[in-house]
């Protein structure tokens, strides 16, 4: 097992559908063992495929509920009724934004050893899902916030200079896409 790097936004691979993964081998169950081990160490409680750099549908979920991965995940029911809450992600540190998303779903997949999986989640798990999903079709949580603006926090010296809490502010969504492109664009190889 070994640490990933964790993509951040402004780097194509997250903006890029996802390939099915046609045979669960060593190198899938390998990434698969990777990508747990990076998500509990970020701390996280679900990472994609792409945001390791690798545009391969799997997914890995940390909830009381599901712990491991999934293969080729998609989601077949959604519920009519929806909620609103925070969401944030590895791949956009330090932000947080409102999304409603449906508030239960039923999603197929394949555990690593090839065998069907089917998995009906409600409330925190359901929408893990569904962030790790939009995460394999290109899509990040900010694309689906429902304000436009999101709270983007700051890390600040405390008063005794022995550590730093954060403070917030409200940054327009469009704001935050355009620094993060940036900030990718000047840390990117030539």
């Amino acid at each position: 097992m070994a640490l990933r790097d964790i993509v951040v936004l402004g780097d194509p691979v997250l903006r890029t559908v996802a390939e099915e993964v046609r045979e669960i081998d060593d190198s899938i169950r390998a990434l698969a063992e990777d990508m747990m081990q990076t998500m509990m160490e970020a701390p996280g409680i679900g990472l994609a495929a792409p945001q390791v750099g690798v545009s391969l549908r799997l997914i890995t979920l940390d909830l009381e509920e599901i712990h491991g991965p999934l293969v080729n995940p998609r989601i077949i029911r959604t519920s009519k009724e929806q909620e609103s809450d925070l969401e944030a992600c590895l791949s956009i540190p330090e932000v947080q934004g409102l999304v409603r998303r449906p508030s239960s779903i039923v999603v197929k997949g394949l555990d690593l050893d090839g065998r069907d999986a089917v998995i009906r989640a409600e409330g925190l798990v359901a929408r893990c899902l569904q962030h790790e999903i939009d995460h394999l079709d290109g899509v990040v949580y900010l694309d689906r916030v429902s304000d436009p603006k999101v709270k983007v926090y700051y890390p600040v010296p405390d008063a005794d200079g022995e550590g730093a809490v954060y403070e917030s502010e409200l940054v327009a969504v469009e704001e935050v896409r355009r620094r993060f492109e940036a900030r990718y664009a000047s840390k990117a190889p030539a």
